[in-house]
């Protein structure tokens, strides 16, 4: 049985985001903490995701998310990906669903994220 290899090099830069959260006035607040020390994964858009809702037609900007396997990185979690050449945006994605540990060895990671974005 072949051992899992991954697809395409890790050669893009994120950043972890993990939450906390505080309770004021009985309401929680999630903050996040980025760390200092990028990680480096596999980030596939394939153009982001169609979808048609009450007859309107909209594409949802998310990717997948292959990189090393760390119990840190969890569904609350949220990744900035790092520009790599001056080129890129540092947009920040929320991670959606638990990642994924391939084939349970505690070595590769994927999931999906959803870029956060404001509007109305």
């Amino acid at each position: 049985m072949a051992a899992y290899k991954p697809h395409t090099p890790y050669n893009v830069p994120f950043f972890l985001q993990t939450p906390t959260v505080s309770i004021v006035k009985g309401i929680p607040y999630k903050t996040y903490t980025e760390a200092q020390t990028p990680r480096f994964c596999s980030f596939r858009t394939f153009g982001g995701t169609e979808n048609t809702e009450n007859d309107l037609y909209t594409v949802i900007d998310t990717a997948t998310v292959e990189t090393w396997f760390d119990p840190a990185i969890t569904a609350a979690c949220r990744i900035r990906v790092a520009p790599t050449d001056g080129s890129g945006t540092g947009k920040v994605y929320e991670i959606l669903g638990t990642p994924e540990n391939i084939e349970m060895r505690n070595q590769f990671a994927v999931f999906k994220v959803r870029a956060i974005t404001g509007g109305a």
